[in-house]
This record gives C-alpha cells, sequence and structure tokens, in this order.
C-alpha cells in the first residue's frame, strides 16, 4: 500500500451516472487486477473505496457510478485538482486458476476491475468470455473496450432493451469455461451460485472503515474464520465462502 497525492487527468462521464477518472502517480503497489484505492473526498470523514479499471507505470483508471454523496462530490474534480489516495489495496485475482477458457461476469458498477483482469489473461493468450449486465441498454458502458482489447463479449439487459433479455444467468446458459470470475451486487452473487458450474472467484463489495484491515467493519464468513473484505479480499475463493 502506498499514499499519496494524485493528479486527476480526466474526469468525465461514460453515462448519466457512471464515470471515468484518470489519476497520475505511483502505481508500484498495484499487482493484480481486483485490487482497489481509498480515496480522501473533501470535506467528508471516511474514504471512499474504488476498485481499479486499469492501470499502467504512473497512471491508474477509475470507472465510478454516483450513488451518495462522496461520488457525487468526485464529479467535481477537474484536470490538474489532486487527491489524497491510498492506493494497492486488498487482495486481487488469482489468474493462475483461469484455464484456457475463463468466463467473467460483471453487474453495473462491478465490471470495472474485469477489464484489467481480461487485458492480463488475454495476454496470456487465453480465450476469454465477458458478460456484463444491466438494467437497460442506457446504462451499458465499456462494451466496445472489452471488445477491442479481444474478449468474446455478451450484453444482457433486464429489460430486454438490448442482447440478453435478462440476468446475467440467462446469458450464462449452454456457455462452456473452465474457470469463473465475478464482481457485481450480492443478490448477483446468490443467482450465480444456482447455476454455476466449477472453481471461480468473487469479487466483494462492503462498506469499509479505514481500507487496510484494523477497524475489523467488513468482514465476511468463511469456512475458515471471518475474513476482511479489505484486506484478505476483496477477491475470494467459491470453496471458501459460506453463503
Amino acid at each position: 500500500m502506498t499514499q499519496g497525492y494524485y493528479t486527476v487527468l480526466e474526469n468525465t462521464p461514460l453515462t448519466d451516472t457512471v464515470w471515468r477518472m484518470i489519476l497520475k502517480g505511483d502505481t508500484t503497489a498495484l499487482t493484480a487486477p481486483g485490487q482497489f484505492v481509498n480515496l480522501k473526498i473533501d470535506g467528508l470523514y471516511l474514504r471512499r473505496p474504488i476498485s481499479v479499471c486499469d492501470f499502467g507505470p504512473d497512471s491508474l483508471t477509475l470507472l465510478y457510478k454516483t450513488v451518495g454523496e462522496g461520488t457525487r462530490r468526485m464529479t467535481a474534480y477537474a484536470p490538474g485538482e489532486k487527491i489524497d489516495l491510498l492506493c494497492g489495496l486488498g487482495n486481487g485475482f488469482d489468474l493462475s486458476l483461469s484455464g484456457d477458457r475463463p468466463l467473467l461476469i460483471g453487474g453495473g458498477v462491478g465490471i470495472p476491475p474485469l477489464y484489467r483482469l481480461a487485458k492480463e489473461l488475454l495476454e496470456q493468450g487465453r480465450t476469454v468470455q465477458v458478460i456484463l449486465g444491466f438494467n437497460t441498454a442506457q446504462e451499458i458502458f465499456y462494451e466496445d473496450e472489452f471488445r477491442a482489447l479481444g474478449a468474446q463479449v455478451t450484453i444482457a439487459t433486464a429489460d430486454g432493451s438490448r442482447g440478453v433479455h435478462g440476468f446475467v444467468t440467462d446469458a450464462m446458459a449452454g456457455l462452456s469455461y473452465t474457470y469463473f470470475y465475478t464482481c457485481g451486487p450480492l443478490p448477483m452473487y446468490h443467482a450465480i451460485e444456482r447455476v454455476v458450474s466449477g472453481s471461480g472467484q468473487y469479487s466483494f463489495e462492503e462498506r469499509m472503515g479505514c481500507g487496510f484491515g484494523a477497524c475489523m467493519g467488513c468482514t465476511c464468513k468463511t469456512k475458515y474464520g471471518n475474513k476482511r473484505i479489505c484486506k484478505d479480499g476483496p477477491v475470494l475463493k467459491r470453496e471458501e465462502i459460506v453463503w
């Protein structure tokens, strides 16, 4: 983990509620897709955890949804401004278990960390299948970016306005895959558990106090005792989770 001030390079809307922020700063603590950062927002006490969509030698990309006061205030940051950031938090996805044909399943704002995961898996020569789930076509983001990487992308919308009519689980029907990775809301995870086969990894979203394991405020029950989502996660293996 590193702490420092990161400079805003870009902060633009992708949809009515989803924004992309690109920051310049130290990314040496980012070692795996699925890690996150914790931002100090001016005027608010607790930092806001945001998953990392992508990163380079001295920059990182965040995609965030405006769902509360913290993320609403994030939209006001302009290029050139600086943000106090804790970078490289949590344990990311384990790519060594993917097999030749992994399946990536993302729901809404859970999609961003899967982008970096898809990029690294494709660089390893894997055939990457991606399912992106949204409520409606107007909410779709990063479809073209996943396709540009070379991933096989399926869109699912709950209202049927684009792609498969239904949820990500409807799009999973009939697919063959060696392993799965997923990030999204908890109800989506329960639905996936009812239809998925084989092993996989879930990236959990939780409210966090500190973001680095000190406060014990974001624990998840596992077969090996309670684990802290911010430090032991956010990625946990399917076999260890107690639902």
